[in-house]
């Protein structure tokens, strides 16, 4: 699938904004775009003509961009669509929910095209792997996914899915991620910071100095953004840190040097 076969649909309700994003889609080989002004009027047309990516900002007249997602994730029949924020936003309570949700990226406004094109590059990728970004022998791989949200677990198998990976056990927190180390043997756990209870940084921290396997590579995956903390978080010994939501060949260049080293 290329760039060109990606059919998109757009939810902004300034026609401005929406010519600016219209040109920068069409700059980048985009072809098929549809427009909408409101939530609740995107939802009726992903019903009757399903899109590939939904691209949204975050304030709409009606459901906001954050409620439109959520009603995607619990529509069974949309609830695996890709889904771009484009926000001035930058507050982390209102973003997070949206970065929780498994949204494919979330773009600032204005954005460059080299944001907007590793976008789309993530949204194919997802809906289509290239042979290329395949992992070398990635069937062999046990992986432990630990996030207390069931749809960004979904969003980390399907993105880890799409490099070729197939096995994964998952935890919702730490007390069954550590019980799960403790039945079986993994290559790779893949954490969230922003846990209940016990953070990504304390299973981390009890994982290196109280697990049967202390030395399994850890990447973090989060949305956090505050210096201290992830500076704390890799004192206690996570491998590599990566931005929710993740570019897949991001994701592969991580992983690839991760499992090198391990």
């Amino acid at each position: 699938m290329r760039l060109s076969d990606l059919y998109i649909l757009l939810v902004e309700p300034s026609k401005m904004q929406r010519h600016v994003i219209e040109k920068h889609l069409r700059g980048l080989g985009v072809a098929s775009i549809k427009s909408c002004d409101t939530g609740e009027e995107a939802l009726e047309l992903m019903a009757a003509d399903p899109p590939d990516l939904v691209i949204s900002t975050l304030y709409l007249a009606g459901i906001s961009g954050a409620k439109l997602l959520t009603q995607m994730r619990t529509d069974p029949r949309l609830r695996d669509m890709a889904f771009v924020l484009i926000s001035s936003e930058t507050q982390f309570r209102y973003l997070d929910p949206i970065k929780q949700a498994g949204a494919t990226a979330v773009l600032p406004k204005p954005f460059s095209d080299a944001q907007l094109a590793t976008a789309l590059k993530t949204t194919l990728h997802n809906i289509e792997p290239e042979e290329g970004a395949r992992m070398r022998d990635p069937e062999l791989l046990k992986v432990l996914v630990v996030d207390d949200s069931p749809l960004a677990r979904k969003f980390i198998r399907k993105v880890l899915s799409g490099l070729g990976i197939s096995h994964f056990v998952e935890a919702s927190d730490c007390a069954e991620a550590l019980q799960k180390l403790a039945d079986d043997y993994f290559d790779l756990v893949v954490t969230d910071f922003n846990m209940p209870n016990v953070n990504g940084q304390e299973l981390t921290e009890q994982i290196r100095s109280n697990s049967s396997q202390r030395s399994v590579p850890i990447m973090m995956v989060t949305s956090e953004e505050s210096e201290s903390r992830l500076s704390a978080v890799q004192q206690a010994g996570v491998s590599a840190i990566c931005d929710k939501p993740f570019a897949s060949d991001h994701v592969k260049q991580l992983l690839d040097s991760l499992l090198a080293e391990a």
